[in-house]
């Protein structure tokens, strides 16, 4: 059986099938973007700029054939879909406009003569390691800061989405991205350590889990290379007064089940404030229990499959284990009578307590855990005490107090009446066991640059 294939997770046809990467074509992407890495830097920030801009206008004119991709290999909704293509081309977009602004010498105010002059510089060719759940998003918020930046990139994505990886591969050559400035390589776990471990590779970025981030950060630590991690999340939803409430409730369904739940930002954990839990209970789950699984072909779909029939057991497993253990099943918990596919329903669970896996682990599905909270201490406490940070959600109509209460929250993004939605100027990024550096805007740009100071003492007479 082949290393990478497509699998129609709607379906479960087996669409297409590819080979692991030999040895050989291993170091041979190695070469080429070493190689590359010389030429890139030195073309100006200007030029590379006019690349990005190409590289929008082929995702936004190729839309139609990257969508559907989307669709047939990790089951996104068609309209999901079309709006993670277009996402890609904003954030192209956004650093050829904001990347030679970002990349600019900064002049030091300096005691004493002289001049002091920071330069950001390209460091040489990085490594990406990607996931399966935002295909093209997850690569091109990697690749658009780092190739205005001058570095070159090679890229090993997850084994269910092969066709996702050599489209993007084909949108480069559509912009005219030179020879071994982006590379794919369909690589396995050892294969990715030794490229990671190889002097020609400087940096590392990965999404993905815990166990990966720590088996990534332990290989470039030990090479002394840097890197960036997004892992998991439990992002808490905290609903702290009834401001709204049917909006807020609306927010909370859309969040979860935006990618069958499959979002490292979704809200997975809703901490209801007392006097207002009994309210958005019944209306949340109502809301939850009208949305039904289906096709992701039809534009109108908004739950799609999950990702593949192993996701389904895993997600399955850690319902049946709360349950068991005495939560309440409020709707859902099963997959969908008949028909083949990875679908599962929307499901609430309530009363779920530290004893049971729902508690503490990632539900990277159609699943929600509503939890009653007494108080805006007790709604924080509860918040924090997961071992991920990665985003929040906080809902209330008080803006001091929402204020205060996302600034005790430890967590990298915090959203005011609202939830995550990545945009290209916004910097992704959490806290804890949710990874480390960040990706996106301004910040994005600096993780893997080189911000090389040029002091000038003074002026030498020339005799």
């Amino acid at each position: 059986m082949s290393y990478y294939a497509s699998i129609n997770p709607a379906t479960g046809e087996r669409v297409r099938e590819f080979d692991r990467a030999t040895d050989a074509e291993i170091e041979s992407a190695l070469t080429g973007a070493a190689t590359a890495y010389r030429e890139w830097r030195e073309v100006s920030v200007a030029e590379r700029a006019d690349t990005l801009r190409l590289l929008a206008k082929a995702w936004r004119d190729h839309l139609g054939e990257l969508a559907p991709i989307l669709t047939v290999e990790v089951g996104k909704p068609i309209s999901q879909a079309r709006a993670e293509v277009s996402l890609c081309a904003d954030i192209f977009e956004y650093y050829a406009d904001q990347g030679p602004v970002f990349l600019e010498d900064e002049v030091l105010s300096i005691a004493g003569g002289g001049t002091a002059v920071v330069r950001t510089e390209p460091i040489g060719p990085l490594m990406g390691v990607m996931p399966w759940n935002f295909p093209y998003y997850q690569v091109v918020r990697f690749a658009a800061p780092n190739l205005i930046s001058g570095n070159t990139l090679v890229l090993k994505h997850a084994r269910n989405c092969p066709q996702s990886a050599l489209a993007i591969c084909r949108m480069f050559a559509v912009a005219g991205l030179p020879d071994g400035v982006y590379v794919n390589v369909f690589a396995d776990s050892g294969q990715v350590g030794r490229m990671i471990a190889d002097p020609r590779i400087r940096g590392v970025s990965l999404t993905g889990s815990e166990r990966a981030g720590s088996a990534v950060a332990e290989i470039a630590g030990r090479h002394l290379k840097k890197f960036v991690l997004e892992l998991g999340g439990s992002d808490p939803f905290l609903v702290l007064d009834d401001t709204d409430l049917d909006e807020v409730v609306s927010a909370a369904v859309d969040n979860r089940l935006y990618n069958a739940g499959q979002a490292c930002t979704a809200s997975k954990r809703f901490l209801v404030l007392d006097q207002v839990y009994d309210r958005f209970l019944t209306k949340f789950t109502e809301a939850m229990a009208s949305v039904a699984p289906a096709d992701p072909t039809d534009p109108s779909t908004t739950l799609g499959p999950l990702s593949s029939p192993g996701a389904v057991d895993e997600l399955d497993e850690q319902v049946a284990d709360a349950v068991t253990k005495g939560a309440q099943l409020l709707t859902g918990g099963h997959r969908p009578q008949g028909g083949a596919g990875a679908f599962y329903e929307p499901t609430v669970l309530a009363g779920v307590t530290p004893q049971m896996r729902a508690y503490h682990e990632e539900l990277f599905g159609p699943v929600a855990v509503v939890h009653r909270v007494r108080s805006e201490d007790d709604a924080i406490a509860a918040a924090n005490e997961s071992p991920f940070g990665l985003g929040a959600a906080v809902f209330t109509g008080d803006p001091q107090q929402a204020r205060r209460v996302a600034e005790r929250l430890d967590v990298g993004m915090a959203w005011i009446n609202g939830t995550s939605k990545s945009s290209p100027d916004l910097p992704f990024g959490g806290a804890k066991s949710s990874g480390v550096g960040r990706e996106l805007g301004r910040y994005g740009i600096d993780e893997f640059t080189n911000k090389k100071l040029i002091r000038t003492v003074r002026s030498l007479t020339v005799r």
